[in-house]
């Protein structure tokens, strides 16, 4: 996948609908965004508006019921589950609202994890988790389990194994949503880091307008529908 100027993300007329029984239930309709490479991209709206799906479409995590997503110039809804697993393994790092650390494994190890998949050396994959660990401000921490962590070291340890691949992507459901606002802050001082000065593309769910803030645009997603302006 090459980076640089342009758009990254293209997706086009989608809509997605899941099946409960019989019935329909229709989350994203129509819908058309274009994510220009390096942007830093917050998305809004009500509970259960579809912000969380469309997260999953970008980083193909779910497939459209209709339309296409184009990331990098690949349309990734066209790959095949074993084609998309492995897109996934180099293009998107996640970011969860609870972590999903690993408790039984130290910070390192748990950034460790999506290099697993990679053919790296054990001494490779340690010494790009320290690098990563040192990113955010963590490698006094490094053989700390995540229960000796406070909340926001343990979504600082989540930020370092999401960006230890060195993504295209970096994909971030409700971020700062555990967090007091102190460290809710901090998390958003490293995500505007790493778009500003590592040139990272960041797509940011929340419901946090404080949050929403620090991107450098903002969408609000209501009934299926992207708009600019958040709809009473």
């Amino acid at each position: 996948m090459t980076q640089g100027s342009g758009d990254l993300v293209q997706i086009k007329n989608v809509d997605k609908v899941f099946k409960r029984g019989s019935e329909e239930i229709h989350v994203l309709g129509g819908l058309d965004l274009t994510i220009p490479d390096g942007e830093f991209l917050a998305l809004m709206g009500p509970s259960g508006s579809g912000k969380s799906t469309l997260l999953n479409l970008i980083g193909g995590l779910d497939r459209p019921s209709q339309g296409s997503v184009e990331v990098g110039g690949e349309n990734i809804d066209q790959l095949s589950d074993r084609r998309l697993a492995a897109w996934r393994a180099r293009h998107v790092g996640l970011v969860f609202q609870f972590y999903n650390l690993m408790p039984v494994l130290t910070a390192q190890k748990n950034v460790e994890l999506p290099l697993l998949l990679t053919h790296l050396s054990r001494a490779e994959r340690k010494k790009r988790a320290a690098i990563a660990l040192d990113i955010v401000g963590l490698s006094h921490r490094n053989h700390h389990f995540p229960r000796t962590l406070s909340g926001g070291e343990q979504q600082r340890v989540g930020i370092a194994r999401a960006i230890v691949t060195d993504p295209t992507l970096l994909l971030c459901d409700e971020p700062t949503g555990d967090l007091d606002r102190k460290s809710g802050d901090e998390i958003l001082d490293l995500l505007q880091a790493l778009n500003r000065e590592q040139g990272k593309t960041i797509v940011m769910v929340t419901h946090d307008i404080h949050a929403a803030a620090r991107a450098s645009r903002t969408l609000y997603l209501n009934k299926g529908r992207l708009s600019t302006e958040l709809e009473e």
